[in-house]
């Protein structure tokens, strides 16, 4: 079963930064669109980010705009989510994901409605991020 693996979490004080990692050894990810979500305890899971690799598009949700930059190298088979100023409130497991036929709507479309994260498959394990003082 295709998964991916999210790596780079960790704990950090607010104003903070840390950059996650994503990656699976299944498929190319150069024409996919790749979701980053993340889910704290108690909390329905959240779009917050997504790249169309086909056209390099990208969205991001309200709440992490302007602090978070998703990125993807697609030599290295990578997307990346660089996270600066980091608050306590972005606290929670992240995980990255593929909507295997989708472009650029479907990135629109994940980062403001939860209902479209069904269209994401190969939902990895997740990795940590604390932001605390």
């Amino acid at each position: 079963q295709v998964q991916f693996v999210e790596s780079g979490g960790g704990l950090v004080r607010p104003g903070g930064s840390l950059r996650l990692s994503c990656t699976t050894s299944g498929f190319s990810l150069t024409y996919y669109a790749i979701g980053w979500f993340r889910q704290a305890p108690g909390q329905a899971r959240e779009g917050i980010s997504c790249i169309s690799n086909s056209d390099g598009s990208t969205a991001y949700a309200e709440s992490v705009k302007g602090r978070f930059t998703i990125s993807s190298d697609n030599a290295k088979n990578l997307v990346y989510l660089q996270m600066n100023d980091l608050l306590p409130e972005d606290t929670a497991n992240y995980f990255c994901a593929t909507d295997p036929i989708g472009g650029r709507a479907s990135c629109r479309r994940v980062v403001q409605d939860r209902s479209h994260q069904t269209d994401f498959r190969a939902w990895g394990q997740g990795v940590q991020v604390t932001v605390s003082s």
